[in-house]
């Protein structure tokens, strides 16, 4: 993966090879149904869901693929999540491994109602002054 100034997901998911890419694949469209009026685009040179903000990233690495749901995802599905290794705001899924699709599509549904919840709140504020 030499190239790091992508446009769009497809092109960064295009620079990997073939497993990495399905993988890939799987994750976007997880992500996709879970937070279908989410827009798609590249933050931080990886995929990343916007929906009132960062929703969720993911990203492609020679051995897993790297999710990244904010410390609130991370926190709140834990125990959901033990059998990965994780960070504050990220967890590894490695490649030779199935997809939680669940377990991601209720992270992502979670994120989808932190940021509609803090945009609302945002606007409320916003209309007080």
């Amino acid at each position: 993966m030499a190239k790091t100034d992508y446009r769009s997901i497809d092109e960064y998911i295009s620079a990997f090879p073939s497993g990495t890419q399905k993988k890939l694949e799987e994750m976007r469209r997880i992500i996709s149904s879970a937070a279908p009026h989410a827009v798609e685009k590249i933050s931080y040179q990886i995929p990343t869901f916007f929906l009132f903000g960062n929703l969720v990233h993911f990203a492609g690495y020679e051995r897993h693929i790297g999710f990244y749901p904010t410390p609130d995802g991370i926190s709140r599905f834990k125990n959901d999540l033990k059998a990965y290794k994780s960070a504050k705001g990220s967890v590894q899924f490695p490649l030779n491994d199935p997809l939680p699709a669940e377990t991601i599509t209720n992270i992502v549904k979670f994120r989808v109602a932190e940021n509609t919840r803090k945009a609302m709140e945002r606007r409320r504020k916003a209309g007080r002054k």
